[in-house]
């Protein structure tokens, strides 16, 4: 009985928080997506270091924990690793939009392209 009630109350906790999200992140404007999105992947980063220390940990101590446990956590910090690098991939993306072209900087300046 209490394994059903902590299901039940873990389920409804990730609902609410899924859906808070979602609200939350519709209502930012979208000149706020690129910095809020670089805070977020510096937070995956030091989630992804914490992951890399215990995975260290648990091979050098050699502890009891199984082959299985090495291998999903070993795999949960690869896939950590590939959304920062991704993370970081899109929002340098992102602010190559803002960025002023040579092409752009020379018309501004009112001199002869070519």
């Amino acid at each position: 009985m209490i394994l059903a009630s902590t299901l039940t109350t873990n389920l409804s906790i990730l609902v609410l928080a899924g859906f808070i999200g979602f609200v939350v992140i519709s209502k930012v404007p979208n000149t706020l997506h690129t910095p809020l999105m670089s805070g977020t992947n510096a937070i995956h980063g030091i989630v992804l270091r914490g992951g890399l220390l215990i995975v260290g940990a648990i091979l050098v101590a050699g502890s009891h924990h199984g082959t299985l446990t090495t291998v999903v956590g070993t795999i949960a910090v690869a896939f950590g690793a590939s959304n920062v690098i991704g993370g970081f991939l899109v929002t340098d993306r992102m602010l190559e939009m803002f960025r002023k072209r040579p092409e752009a900087e020379a018309a501004d300046q009112g001199g002869d392209t070519g």
